[in-house]
């Protein structure tokens, strides 16, 4: 960690965005090997196996009432990444990520009270029809995955706040892990079956769990010390545009001129509500 200190904080911000997403498009590689619930399992499972490792949480220090809540918490991280693979099978993945986002965006609004958030939630609903209504082609299971999973961000953020504050440094997280890598587990079995033990899909699944989950979470978590919050949920707002860059390099998913116009316009609502309304922005994250 002491190294972090040296590296300007959007310089880690915007590594650990590009580690989410390009995390999220090498996952995408084996779907036709172990399917979208293979590939979150293992994501799960491995970004578990490390948090576990590396901070080593007591259950035993803790009251009954916080491991529900990290369980809770754990539950919705879970399906939020189960939702989230299942969309990204179905549709591009600058495209779920970008209607994903309605989650931070509704809880920019949630935790607002200025009427000008409910323009930037029109704008960004406006850009969601431009992705997913008419004249568009994707597919309408693909788009629902990303909005239950755009929820399941909502959740993750709120419950995360709550966590953070009964928990030691990232000890509720380490346990939320391990359920959330329970989620995944039957569906993921029945999917992948023996192949995932295949040498190159648990390779796969340990770059995923570690650039997805554990990489962004330490540069996030160090990039939140030294700059302000409003200021960090702008660059989060980068996201559906890296991740589109991540689905054309690893996936060569190109899209048409209108996908990329829908989700400029949602980035310009999501960096609207954060920079204006000044809500908590989306803390690190599993998705």
């Amino acid at each position: 960690m002491k190294a972090f200190l040296r590296v300007p904080p959007l310089a880690l911000v915007l590594v650990a965005i590009a580690s989410v997403q390009f995390g999220a498009a090498f996952g995408a590689t084996v779907f036709d090997d172990v399917g979208a619930a293979g590939v979150t399992m293992l994501r799960l499972s491995f970004a578990a196996i490390v948090l576990m490792a590396v901070w080593r949480p007591r259950p035993s220090d803790y009251a009954r009432g916080d491991l529900r809540l990290a369980a809770l918490f754990g539950l919705v991280l879970g399906v939020m990444n189960l939702t989230f693979y299942e969309a990204v099978a179905r549709i591009p993945l600058g495209i779920a990520v970008t209607i994903e986002f309605v989650g931070p965006l509704g809880v920019a609004v949630y935790t607002s009270r200025r009427r000008l958030d409910l323009v930037w939630a029109l704008l960004a609903g406006a850009g969601i029809v431009l992705l997913a209504g008419p004249g568009g082609d994707l597919d309408t299971l693909g788009v629902a995955f990303a909005l239950v999973a755009g929820a399941c961000w909502f959740a993750y953020i709120l419950l995360s706040a709550r966590t953070g504050a009964r928990f030691r440094g990232v000890d509720g997280l380490a346990l939320a892990m391990v359920v959330a890598a329970l989620v995944p587990l039957g569906p993921g079995i029945a999917s992948g079956g023996s192949d995932l033990l295949g040498l190159e899909v648990l390779l796969v699944g340990l770059a995923v769990g570690v650039m997805s989950s554990v990489v962004p979470y330490s540069l996030e978590t160090e990039a939140l010390r030294r700059m302000p919050r409003n200021v960090f949920g702008v660059l989060m707002s980068l996201e559906p545009a890296v991740a589109a860059l991540a689905g054309l390099i690893v996936l060569g998913q190109d899209l048409e001129a209108r996908e990329y116009a829908a989700i400029a316009i949602v980035m310009a609502a999501c960096a609207g509500a954060t920079r204006f309304a000044a809500p908590a922005p989306p803390p690190p994250r599993d998705a």
